[in-house]
């Protein structure tokens, strides 16, 4: 329950979010009731607290579906931002703002919690990056408005699935010798996400003269130089070497954490813009409000440990990709398909499998990722590295959890829209494309009580490139969809698809055992 005996009914923006979809069981844990604002409620089916936390359809920019959602709540959380939706996401922001604050008020909401971002001392506001200026902006309308507000600054984020996490870890993993920005010579304060969370949760609870902004940093102060030393030596890799060169503008290093990292350009490039200047707590009252138990806030080296080891036992509940990528050619599309109107082309194809629906659909199940797309891997590696080049999120994004899907899971360059379990698995397309695409595969019984795999990619073209684009890459169809249709059924027939994810996570487990050998992580704790 709550610490102070309330029981208190929460709205949370950005629930298909990173910190969004991890706040919500923590909220219900406490004892409170939450009711999370989507603008496509069907993305949170899956998750495992959705049965016990309300829904509401609608959007930060809606002044009538706040006011609805808004209603009789006592916390409304705002954990949304519009970055990368457009040259004018600054302004997007702004007003999504003033509509919250405006409808919080106007409903009688006791406080509104904001989760922005660090900012650095001493540099103008006009030479701070876009991102960091819009999340200042956000925050002090909210404390400019007559609801109290909690507007929370952290900088680098440590955990499972967090961007700066991946960021850090495929830029040490995957570059022994490294040429990097000056930005790694800055410092900044870490702080890792179950500390973020706990700071969030006590925000609720907050006397209502409680009207300000808190910095919440980790115990360290570090360097990203630093960062990425102590993440090899946790993660027992060998020494890593880092030449810093000054010729890397932030809109190239961008590009190189684009190409290194599963992270696209551009998200890395705010990432890298806010890491020019010094961001480092000045104070620390919150723990005033949120009092530090022991090893609280937690020390980097641990938070680093707990996220690694999440991602090694394939546990993490949220990640960086779980919300919709701003700015794709499908978002947003807040229901099915029209099929009845314009263009529509279609690939359809579909194989006997000797093997049951269950078979089949385990294989189904496990596309993507690390399990590969079972058809000409060269053409789908080609395909991710035309989207990256494009400022698109590539094949890198992977799967979430290697064997299971939910509905708003990321996966690769695709999104999964919908999931009847047993039987469809609707991916709607995330890639740079002049239109909207879906691939639906169907594990089927047909007449004759065979099972059967059915497979449909669907393209609806956006003008005449669209039409154009549709035509160019159809002589390819039958390498990639009938390539991909027959090795599924193979797959599901022999057998095979299951073994190899076995194989896959026991290479994984021999690999993670190998290192822990030559380390000793921190005690087990949740992350």
């Amino acid at each position: 329950m709550a610490t102070d005996g309330r029981r208190l009914h929460c709205l949370v923006t950005g629930a298909s979010g990173y910190i969004g979809g991890r706040l919500v069981p923590e909220l219900l844990q406490e004892g409170h009731r939450v009711r999370c604002l989507a603008r496509s409620p069907g993305k949170l089916r899956d998750h495992p607290w959705a049965a016990h936390a309300e829904t509401a359809r609608g959007d930060v920019t809606d002044p009538e579906s706040l006011a609805s959602a808004m209603r009789g709540v006592d916390v409304a959380y705002y954990l949304v931002h519009a970055l990368g939706s457009g040259s004018r996401f600054e302004d997007t922001d702004r007003v999504a703002a003033r509509i919250f604050a405006e409808q919080a008020r106007a409903a009688g909401v006791r406080r509104i919690v904001y989760l922005g971002g660090l900012t650095p001392r001493d540099v103008p506001e006009a030479s701070l990056s876009p991102h960091l200026r819009s999340r200042a902006e956000v925050g002090k309308i909210f404390l400019d408005s007559p609801v109290p507000a909690t507007v929370l600054r952290a900088a680098v984020v440590i955990g499972s699935g967090s961007a700066s996490f991946e960021m850090l870890r495929y830029l040490t993993e995957r570059l022994p010798v490294m040429v990097t920005p000056s930005w790694v010579h800055t410092r900044t304060q870490p702080i890792g996400v179950r500390d973020v969370l706990r700071y969030l949760v006590g925000a609720a609870t907050m006397p209502d003269d409680v009207d300000r902004a808190f910095d919440i940093g980790g115990p360290d102060i570090l360097t990203y130089r630093d960062m990425m030393l102590r993440y090899a030596a946790v993660a027992g890799l060998p020494r890593r070497f880092i030449v810093p060169v000054p010729v890397l503008t932030p809109r190239l290093s961008s590009h190189w954490v684009g190409l290194v990292t599963p992270v696209p350009a551009s998200l890395a490039r705010p990432l890298t813009e806010s890491l020019r200047h010094e961001v480092v707590c000045r104070e620390h009252d919150i723990a005033r409000y949120v009092p530090d138990g022991p090893g609280r806030p937690l020390p980097f080296d641990e938070a680093l440990a707990l996220a690694l080891r999440r991602v090694r036992e394939a546990q993490v509940s949220t990640r960086w990709s779980s919300a919709s990528v701003p700015g794709a050619p499908s978002d947003p599309l807040p229901t099915d398909p029209d099929w009845a109107g314009g263009s529509l082309y279609q690939d359809e194809r579909q194989r006997p499998v000797e093997a049951s629906r269950a078979a089949l659909w385990r294989v189904v199940e496990g596309i993507g990722g690390d399990n590969g797309w079972y058809s000409s891997p060269l053409a789908w590696a080609v395909r991710g590295r035309l989207d990256r080049f494009a400022g698109g999120v590539g094949l890198r994004r992977g799967r979430r959890d290697t064997e299971r899907l939910r509905v708003g899971d990321s996966l690769d360059f695709w999104r999964v829209e919908e999931i009847e379990p047993g039987h469809l698995l609707r991916l709607r397309a995330e890639m740079r494309l002049p239109g909207l695409a879906w691939l639906e595969m169907y594990a089927e019984t047909d007449e004759r009580g065979h099972t059967r795999y059915r497979q449909r990619a669907l393209f609806h073209p956006r003008g005449l490139l669209g039409h154009a684009y549709w035509w160019s890459v159809a002589p390819f169809h039958s390498v990639v969809f009938g390539g991909m249709a027959r090795n599924i059924a193979r797959a599901a027939s022999e057998g095979t698809g299951r073994r190899r994810s076995a194989s896959r996570i026991r290479r994984a487990h021999e690999r993670r055992s190998a290192r822990e050998h030559r380390t000793q992580p921190a005690p087990p704790h949740e992350e």
